[in-house]
């Protein structure tokens, strides 16, 4: 049988570590609004480049953007496709959680990709896929006004701390206590858990870098969730973040390592992959296609555990974009097909390339 707690405490450290991340990055946003649109429509090479870039924000905001701009006729079809080829949802989170060295040169890889395809892109595709009739009105992730980002207030808040900013405090300290914890009551360590058991880990201590990293990401998530007014813990922390990512993270997480938990006790996983690489690239951009950040995570920990190649984890994050392409969806059925067309071209044409070299 599979021991289910072992993979109760990855779930729990994986999903921490990504909402914390994602906490950030959602704050980052709004510290940073309005400076995403300044000059961008100068020419199309600046706005390949600025599609690149948002698109390696993790999570799925910078496609939000990119799709706004899109709609609003600010970039052209060539930084919306730089943009989508670049971003990997809120896998991102996962990897850099997971393997940081690795999703750093990944990263780096599927910009430099992303914006030689934005340019190319840009030779064929002149016109805006959305057509003629399309009326520029639609505000895809509009982040309203959030006043109030003063540290004066911050003791005040803490004295009358709302109950929503007093569950995430406890949660996330029980999170920690709870991971920590066992690691001294099992004899593991955080190494082991986030390589799900893979061989050699149970014999290493934590690495510095994992130490380290774990604990300013989720510092910086707690000293986000003090220090933001209650409108913005409201609206963004609580409902858009914990509401709308939380379970769908965990859970995706909690039965995706069950399955390779499973997969790995009564098959050899990694011998099964390598003799079906080309099916297995195959599958991973099909997969792709799916608007939605989840069943992409597979991949991500398939690579974790080292049963994947390298190059079908950059055909994947290349043609999948998490949910960051649901608002182009709902706008232009052909936008959509006509994007997602072009992804699947680069990610497999990228993926089959690796595979030859052997990487």
């Amino acid at each position: 049988m599979i021991a289910i707690f072992p993979v109760i405490k990855q779930t729990l450290l994986i999903t921490l570590f990504v909402m914390s991340m994602m906490l950030i990055i959602e704050y980052l946003n709004v510290l940073t609004k309005g400076l995403w649109s300044k000059g961008i429509k100068k020419n199309k090479i600046q706005q390949v480049f600025l599609g690149s870039f948002l698109g390696i924000i993790p999570g799925c905001l910078g496609a939000y953007t990119a799709v706004s701009l899109y709609i609003h006729d600010i970039i052209g079809t060539g930084g919306l496709v730089a943009t989508m080829i670049a971003t990997s949802g809120d896998e991102a989170f996962a990897m850099f959680s997971l393997f940081p060295q690795k999703a750093l040169l990944l990263n780096l890889l599927i910009f430099v990709i992303a914006i030689l395809s934005g340019i190319l892109v840009e030779r064929f595709f002149k016109r805006n896929l959305l057509g003629k009739g399309h009326k520029n009105h639609m505000h895809v992730h509009e982040v309203p006004e959030c006043s109030g980002f003063n540290l004066k207030t911050s003791w005040h808040q803490v004295k009358h701390m709302r109950p929503t900013r007093a569950l995430m405090l406890v949660s996330i300290l029980f999170f920690v206590t709870f991971i920590y914890m066992d690691q001294y009551i099992s004899g593991g360590s955080l190494y082991q858990l986030i390589h799900l058991g893979q061989k050699g880990a149970a014999n290493d201590s934590d690495p510095l870098w994992i130490k380290v990293t774990f604990f300013i990401v989720i510092s910086l998530s707690t000293i986000v969730i003090l220090i933001v007014n209650d409108h913005f813990l409201e609206k963004h922390l609580w409902g858009h973040i914990i509401k709308k990512h939380f379970s769908k993270i965990f859970l995706w997480t909690f039965f995706t390592l069950v399955a390779i938990a499973f997969l790995m006790k009564y098959f050899d996983l990694n011998q099964l992959i390598h003799q079906n690489l080309i099916l297995i690239l195959i599958t991973a951009v099909l997969i792709g296609i799916i608007p939605e950040s989840g069943p992409h995570l597979i991949f991500v920990l398939l690579f974790a555990n080292g049963a994947l190649p390298f190059s079908i984890l950059l055909a994947s994050s290349i043609v999948q974009d998490g949910h960051g392409s649901l608002p182009l969806l709902a706008e232009s059925r052909r936008a959509f097909i006509v994007v997602k067309l072009l992804n699947i071209a680069v990610g497999f044409l990228i993926g089959l390339t690796g595979l030859a070299l052997g990487i």
